[in-house]
């Protein structure tokens, strides 16, 4: 793993996010709570755009399309698929739990590096 300048941290102001693209993968940054936060950028769960996600308060990300949860911080699963009601277990069904990738982050000489 190496670290890798990729974005100046002007560019990601609190409760903004973004994605970037290094190491042939395509990375969410979140900045919350004073914090920047990376994973990637599709969920685990079908692949939607978490860039469309619902960060919460707790530094939880829910995907906007079966409302998977997943932790920032460690990626661990805090619900899976749990919607539409009554279909949503079913759609849960054709994939079975798998965390949210996390990447280490630093701001440094006014950047934000990541550790891929």
């Amino acid at each position: 793993m190496a670290w890798i300048n990729v974005l100046p941290v002007t560019e990601l102001p609190e409760g903004a996010r973004r994605v970037v693209r290094s190491a042939g993968k395509a990375i969410l940054l979140v900045h919350q709570q004073g914090q920047i936060f990376a994973c990637n950028s599709s969920c685990p769960h079908m692949g939607f755009p978490l860039e469309f996600a619902t960060i919460t308060s707790d530094c939880g990300i829910i995907c906007a399309l079966h409302h998977s949860a997943f932790d920032l911080r460690s990626g661990d699963v805090k619900d899976w698929s749990p919607w539409p009601p009554v279909f949503g277990p079913m759609f849960a069904a054709l994939s079975r739990k798998k965390y949210l990738p996390t990447y280490k982050t630093k701001v440094e000489a006014n950047a934000i590096w990541l550790d891929l």
